[in-house]
């Protein structure tokens, strides 16, 4: 399944957020001190360890291994996870995984450039 497929035509309309992984295609909806982006990818992805604001994820489609405080888990379609502010994770992102993704910083992700 590809974002076209994957989405509506409203989060199609969003912008797209520039996100610095291969193979992903993101929606970004931005609010005041908030974004929730709409990702689909398309490879299979290694997260290195990192932090950042609070992140709170459903899984759409597919499948993320995630380890959050050095606790890993396996997230599948319909899962939901939570990261809270400045804790440590890694993970994989496996190709065909699909999320909305709410993150409590309004700037995480900055709009891709227009060809």
């Amino acid at each position: 399944m590809n974002d076209k497929t994957l989405f509506p035509p409203p989060v199609l309309s969003l912008p797209e957020a520039a996100i610095p992984l291969a193979g992903v295609k993101a929606y970004l909806s931005q609010g005041d001190g908030h974004q929730i982006i709409f990702m689909a990818f398309a490879e299979d992805v290694e997260l290195p360890e990192h932090c950042h604001a609070a992140q709170w994820g459903v899984v759409l489609e597919g499948r993320i291994d995630l380890a959050i405080g050095g606790v890993g888990r396996t997230y599948r379609r319909g899962d939901r996870y939570f990261i809270p502010e400045g804790v440590a994770h890694s993970g994989r992102i496996h190709a065909g995984y699909a999320d909305m993704t709410f993150f409590g910083e309004p700037g995480r992700y900055p709009l891709k450039e227009k060809a």
